[in-house]
């Protein structure tokens, strides 16, 4: 379909969007209760462990860790974004050594590095510093596994380092770079490539990586999202991921899009969490997303009136000294250096989406904004970190790590606040396990504490280091990477 053409299928849903946006409905008694979630039990074998939830079924933890605390090994390795991620025997992650994408296998029990395999491309300079060329985490499910670089494509190994088959993707086009991660179901890989123009769900095969089913998103222009999955009442698996402005759920086997509803940021890039029948999800655009602090956009025809070549479009030079100036990067959908009509409208509509946590119920048929939003907030939103639900109590913690607890049936917030010693950013996700609730920060601070809704530090942990990938924790183990070292934290 031409990009015109997506252009205005996507408005005609905008413009209801932001009729939407922001609404708030209570949940209606007798719906159903928690529904199974594949992959919700097990080991850490993609992106923030069992179906992204960040939490794990394990006991005997330390309760402090640092580069001289609780250490059981630490292995230097080249820099790269991505979380470790376990499967029986072995860690996976990948890096960037120079202009080589590594893949690289260490052994769980020693962290001695097994095999190193190099993608058959040069690692490029992400649009913005916060991302990195192995931002995306790898997948396994103890026989492969599958790795995804934006300046390649995706990867299959075995575990022993032997190459399955490669599918070359991209050039991608995203204005932070790319860093959704895959995942495996069945017999598939999972990848979801939400870019500014022709966003899409791919379905390959585990076993050849020939394409099994391809899904457009076009209303998806900037996110980051890892999906995860979600198994109806009926037996069906749904795939749910976030993108511009919606939260949308798919059929896992053929791609088919079942259900969504409206109200989120315009861009996305935290993975969602479901607990006892809701899944939750944050967004955040810009500090001007807040509640009461958009801006008015004039309409296209009045913008027109700057239109110094008569041409019907708005370049920059005509828009010098305006607020479109600056989002043309994020809005000219055409990179023609100029806006027209369709793509004014789509600037307009995400400079005023709202920025927000939404808890949303899971399951329907079509738009179901109105039946499934039970609640909203819109305080200290993160912009990266996903949220976590542990112990009943749904957590978050911004960029700028300011941490709010919340009672997930309600929205009431239960906490709000800074952790004490550990003031810093966050871009890694939490995590949590045998009662205790890991925050690991920009400068490598670990701030741990205890669940329940408050956010009283039990101790925090100085690795002195870059910290952006999230953590992962198995049978009594934390793997933490920073930006020079892989660590594995346990009680001696």
């Amino acid at each position: 379909m031409p990009l015109k053409a997506h252009v205005s299928k996507v408005l005609a849903i905008v413009i209801l969007m932001v009729a939407l946006m922001g609404h708030t409905v209570p949940m209606a008694a007798g719906q159903s209760g928690e529904l199974t979630a594949p992959g919700a039990a097990g080991d850490w074998s993609r992106f923030r462990g069992p179906n992204g939830n960040g939490v794990a079924d394990t006991s005997n933890l330390p309760t402090e860790v640092g580069p001289d605390t609780n250490v059981i090994w630490a292995t230097p390795l080249p820099e790269g974004h991505s979380s470790p991620i376990l499967s029986a025997d072995k860690i996976f992650l990948t890096a960037v050594d120079g202009t080589d994408l590594q893949t690289i296998a260490l052994d769980r029990a020693s962290g001695e590095i097994l095999w190193r395999r190099s993608a058959p491309a040069d690692p490029t300079d992400p649009p913005d510093p916060r991302n990195n060329p192995a931002s995306p985490s790898p997948v396994t499910d103890g026989e492969i596994v599958v790795v995804f670089f934006a300046d390649y494509g995706m990867i299959a190994y075995d575990v022993d380092g032997e190459e399955l088959w490669s599918l070359p993707l991209g050039p991608f086009d995203n204005v932070y770079g790319m860093g959704a991660s895959p995942i495996l179901f069945d017999d598939m890989v999972i990848l979801a490539a939400d870019q500014t123009n022709d966003s899409y769900l791919l379905a390959v095969s585990r076993e050849d990586g020939s394409t099994i089913w391809k899904t457009d998103r076009p209303e998806a222009k900037s996110g980051h999202a890892t999906p995860i999955l979600w198994e109806d009442e009926t037996g069906r698996t749904q795939l749910l991921i976030p993108g511009s402005f919606f939260l949308t759920a798919y059929d896992a086997s053929n791609g088919e899009k079942l259900w969504w509803v409206s109200g989120l940021s315009f861009e996305i890039k935290s993975t969602p969490v479901i607990y006892d029948g809701m899944v939750f999800v944050n967004g955040f655009g810009s500090p001007m997303q807040q509640p009461g602090r958009q801006p008015v956009i004039e309409t296209f025809e009045e913008a027109l009136l700057r239109d110094a070549d008569h041409d019907g479009k708005l370049n920059a030079e005509e828009l010098e000294g305006t607020r479109a100036a600056g989002w043309m990067g994020f809005t000219d959908l055409d990179h023609d250096g100029a806006f027209d009509a369709d793509e004014w409208a789509y600037f307009k509509a995400a400079i005023t989406s709202t920025n927000g946590v939404l808890a949303i119920k899971l399951g329907g048929e079509g738009d179901m904004t109105e039946q499934n939003v039970a609640w909203t907030y819109h305080r200290a939103v993160p912009q990266l970190p996903s949220p976590l639900v542990y112990e009943g109590v749904l957590y978050m913690i911004n960029d700028g790590g300011i941490v709010t607890s919340f009672d997930p049936a309600t929205g009431e917030v239960l906490a709000q606040g800074r952790l004490q010693g550990a003031v810093d950013a966050y871009y890694a996700s939490p995590v949590a396990a045998d009662g205790k609730i890991y925050f690991v920060s920009e400068l490598g601070l670990v701030a741990v504490i205890e669940p329940g809704g408050g956010l009283g530090v039990v101790s925090v942990g100085d690795l002195d280091d870059l910290v952006y990938g999230t953590p992962a924790i198995d049978d009594s183990r934390i793997y933490l990477r920073t930006r020079n070292t892989l660590y594995c934290f346990g009680l001696q």
